[in-house]
């Protein structure tokens, strides 16, 4: 049972990396009005916290 709770964490993980990268993106942006519509620090926030109960789960072997 761990080894798809790992590979949950990783997809956290990679998840975290896209939104950040996004969310830099979108401060580095030239055209102010182009603000987009995904809530890209949330999104990280919420990764971040499911791959550290994914890992906390995985960890404790259940």
């Amino acid at each position: 049972m761990q080894g798809p709770l790992w590979i949950g964490v990783g997809a956290m993980v990679a998840l975290v990396g896209v939104s950040g990268v996004a969310e830099w993106r979108r401060g580095k942006r030239h055209d102010l009005d182009k603000v987009g519509w995904v809530p890209w620090t949330f999104i990280q926030v919420m990764a971040l916290l499911l791959a550290i109960v994914g890992a906390a789960l995985a960890l404790k072997g259940g």
